[in-house]
C-alpha cells in the first residue's frame, strides 16, 4: 500500500474535473480500489502500487489530451482508458489548420486522427460513423489544408439532394436557393475556416464548389480535393458515377450516416454496396466512427443509443 500526491499542471482543472467536480468523480468511479482526493490542484491517490501507477499513467492520457484537444468528455476518457494512449499522441503533429481567427482545428477522438493518417497515404476514404463525429467538418478542414498547401487546385463539395419528405420542386426560388439549404452544413465548415471575402473570392472563380451530386455526372475531377456528403442517400448507381469521376491528383472522401437512410425503401444505399465491395482494394480506407467519436453535444450518444434499442 503507498500514497503519492500528484500536481495538476499545464491545464485548466475544470476541463479535468468537470463542474462541481462532475467529471473527476466518474474517473474515480472507473477505479474503485484506490482511495482518490482532490484538493486544488493537487490529487491525493492511496492503494496497491501497481494500481496506483497505473492511475498515475491513465491521469497522465487524460491530462494529454486536454492539452492536445483541449477537450475529455467522458467517451473520450473511456476510450483512453481502452487503449494505449503512446498510440495516440505517437504524432506531435496534431494541428490540421490554423484559422483566421487564431483559432486552430485538431483531430478530437482517435478516429478522427484515423481519417488524418489514413488520407495521407490513401487517395479515396470513406468515413462512415453517426451524428457529431465530425466527419464533414475534419473532412471540409482537410480540404483546405490541401488546398493551402497547394497540394491541389480546387475544392468541390458535393452531396445528394435527398431529404426525408422533401421534394426540390416544391421549394420556393430558383435553383440555388432551392440547393442552398441541402448545402449548408457545407457551408458552416468553411465560414469556420476562411475569411468571408476570400471564400466569396473562391467560390466566384471556381477554387471552391459546392453543388448537388447530379451536377458531377461526365466531369473529371483532377488535382482537386472531393467530399461527398450524407453518401447513406446516394443508389448504389449514383456512388458508381461519383467516384468513377476521380482524376490525377485528387483526393476523395465519402462521409455517411448508414443508420440515417432517406432512400426509398426498395433502393439500396450506395454508400452500404461500395462498404461492401470496396473494401479490399488498395488505397481505399475505410474508418468506422462510432459513439465515442461524437464531440457535438453529449446527449447525441443517449439520443443514438435509444434509437438503437427500439
Amino acid at each position: 500500500m503507498i500514497e503519492k500526491k500528484i500536481t495538476i499542471e499545464n491545464i485548466e482543472l475544470i476541463k479535468l474535473f468537470g463542474t462541481n467536480n462532475s467529471k473527476f468523480n466518474k474517473i474515480k468511479k472507473l477505479f474503485p480500489s484506490l482511495k482518490i482526493v482532490a484538493r486544488g490542484e493537487i490529487i491525493k491517490i492511496k492503494g496497491e502500487n501497481a494500481n496506483v501507477l497505473y492511475f498515475e499513467k491513465k491521469l497522465n492520457a487524460f491530462i494529454q489530451h486536454i492539452i492536445k484537444y483541449d477537450s475529455l468528455t467522458q467517451l473520450q476518457i473511456d476510450r483512453l482508458l481502452e487503449s494505449d494512449e503512446k498510440k495516440v499522441f505517437e504524432n506531435s503533429n496534431e494541428i490540421i489548420l490554423h484559422c483566421q481567427n487564431g483559432r486552430v482545428i485538431k483531430a478530437r477522438t482517435m478516429n478522427q486522427r484515423k481519417i488524418v493518417e489514413s488520407l495521407k497515404n490513401n487517395d479515396m476514404l470513406f468515413a462512415i460513423g453517426p451524428a457529431g463525429t465530425g466527419k464533414t467538418y475534419t473532412s471540409v478542414a482537410l480540404a483546405v489544408k490541401f488546398l493551402k498547401e497547394k497540394k491541389i487546385k480546387k475544392i468541390i463539395l458535393t452531396r445528394p439532394a435527398v431529404e426525408s419528405g422533401e421534394n426540390l420542386g416544391y421549394l420556393p426560388g430558383d435553383l440555388k436557393q432551392k440547393l442552398d439549404p441541402y448545402m449548408q452544413p457545407l457551408y458552416d465548415a468553411l465560414f469556420d475556416m476562411l475569411p468571408i471575402e476570400k471564400l466569396n473570392d473562391y467560390i466566384d472563380n471556381g477554387t471552391i464548389q459546392i453543388a448537388p451530386l447530379a451536377f458531377m455526372r461526365g466531369r473529371t475531377l483532377e488535382n482537386a480535393f472531393v467530399i461527398l456528403d450524407e453518401g447513406q442517400n446516394t443508389t448504389v448507381h449514383q456512388m458508381k458515377m461519383f467516384l468513377t469521376r476521380m482524376g490525377v491528383r485528387s483526393k476523395f472522401i465519402i462521409n455517411g450516416d448508414v443508420t440515417q437512410i432517406d432512400l426509398p425503401k426498395k433502393l439500396q444505399s450506395g454508400l452500404i454496396h461500395a462498404q461492401k465491395s470496396l473494401i479490399k482494394i488498395k488505397n481505399i480506407s475505410f474508418i468506422k466512427l462510432d459513439n465515442k467519436d461524437i464531440i457535438r453535444n453529449k446527449l447525441i450518444t443517449e439520443i443514438i443509443k435509444a434509437y438503437k434499442n427500439e
